[in-house]
């Protein structure tokens, strides 16, 4: 491992990189190094703008594949990024190739992450029962739109939401493996955090559809109102109605869930009514 520097910053390699091309888009101002995709990210300002910069091509301590397959991955979110242009989603710009490597640059938003790796994580748990209701609904309805564009949401977790605390805004991030359906899981255990994922994504061959994806969302709810990992009323924040459909929804049998993210979405908007 190596302590590297950029505009008085310090941030962790497992190896030196030149990254001193970042400085064709301005000034860095914050380093993300802990994540274990392949890639390293930066907030960069320069006069007109603030960016948010993905690149792959270093190689950071908590990743484990090769540089080649971490460059191929990030290309191929551009595609993802552009499909899914949504006010919840964070603002896609391009992708280029740059420093030996290749770098995604999105606006940089002054929200929150909810991840575990982030001190921001408590702030969320502060909120009010109805700004946690509204922000889930927030994530629902992206994935709503998700959906429609015959997109199945995969690897999507807490470090996937952000929050604007001072303009109540809920922001997604991190959807680079989202892809096109029909997806069948063709590795076992697929990619994501274990409280988010549903018994399909365990299971070599099984379809991966909008029917995971109403699991996905019933996760997400008992993240932010109850226990992701007891998933019991006892735990549960928000009214015992809602509690019913989120419930629903985590069914390990896919014929008792919900069938599409239109079914969740009536039988949550119902639940709030009684």
């Amino acid at each position: 491992m190596v302590v590297q520097n950029i505009d008085g910053i310090d941030y962790e390699l497992e190896e030196p990189y030149d990254m001193s091309f970042l400085s064709k888009y301005g000034r860095v101002f914050q380093v993300f190094d802990k994540q274990d995709s392949g890639c390293i990210c930066f907030g960069v300002q320069n006069k007109d703008e603030k960016l948010f910069v993905k690149f792959a091509g270093a190689k950071p301590v908590q990743y484990k594949g090769t540089r080649e397959d971490a460059i191929l991955v990030l290309k191929s979110t551009c595609k993802v990024y552009g499909d899914l242009r949504h006010s919840n989603l964070v603002s896609f710009i391009n992708g280029e190739d740059i420093g030996n490597g290749y770098a995604t640059f999105f606006r940089w938003t002054d929200a929150e992450c909810m991840g575990k790796q982030y001190n921001s994580r408590f702030k969320f748990f502060e909120l009010s029962i109805e700004e946690r209701i509204h922000m889930f609904e927030d994530i629902l309805a992206f994935h709503k739109f998700v959906s429609e564009q015959g997109y199945v949401g995969i690897d999507f977790y807490d470090g996937s939401i952000m929050y604007d605390f001072a303009n109540q805004n809920t922001i997604i991030c991190d959807i680079d493996s989202y892809s096109k359906m029909p997806y069948i899981n063709s590795m076992g255990r697929m990619w994501g955090s274990s409280r988010f994922m549903s018994p399909e994504e365990f299971e070599k061959g099984s379809v991966i559809d909008e029917v995971t994806n109403v699991y996905l969302m019933g996760a997400t709810a008992f993240v932010l109102l109850g226990d992701a990992e007891d998933k019991t009323l006892q735990n549960w924040e928000a009214d015992n109605s809602l509690f019913a459909v989120a419930a629903k929804a985590v069914g390990k049998d896919r014929a008792e869930r919900f069938q599409s993210i239109d079914e969740f979405i009536v039988a949550w908007n119902g639940a709030k009514t009684r």
